[in-house]
């Protein structure tokens, strides 16, 4: 599978933006799917998780009431839609699928990754 994320951007504290992570190669229906992101200087963190039917979701404290995941497997695509974004939100965003386990926090356990789409919150 391969992933392209994309949608990051300059945006003011306060304010929205939508991500996207468009995947080829094979159909990602039966791929859990997940955001991480990565601040400069930082480890990779967990953002949130979907599950193969995306009746499921599953969020990083921080983010919850904030954002919310997506997905819509006729378009192989999944999305992150960000709102009331804050500085510390800055960082590099990356999509992940995993093909055989169940949501996970942990970044290694996902077996595809997407190149990383930048998303900056200005104060």
């Amino acid at each position: 599978v391969q992933l392209q994320a994309s949608g990051g951007g300059l945006v003011q504290a306060g304010g929205s933006l939508r991500l996207s992570c468009a995947a080829s190669g094979r159909t990602i229906s039966s791929h859990l799917m997940a955001w991480f992101r990565q601040a400069p200087g930082k480890e990779r963190e967990f953002v949130a998780a979907i599950s193969r039917s995306g009746g499921s979701t599953y969020y990083a404290d921080s983010m919850k009431g904030r954002f919310t995941m997506s997905r819509d497997n006729a378009k192989n695509t999944v999305y992150l839609q960000m709102n009331s974004l804050k500085p510390e939100d800055t960082g590099v965003y990356y999509c992940a699928a995993d093909r055989w386990g169940s949501a996970s926090e942990t970044a290694r356990k996902y077996d595809y990754w997407g190149q990383g789409t930048q998303v900056t919150v200005s104060s």
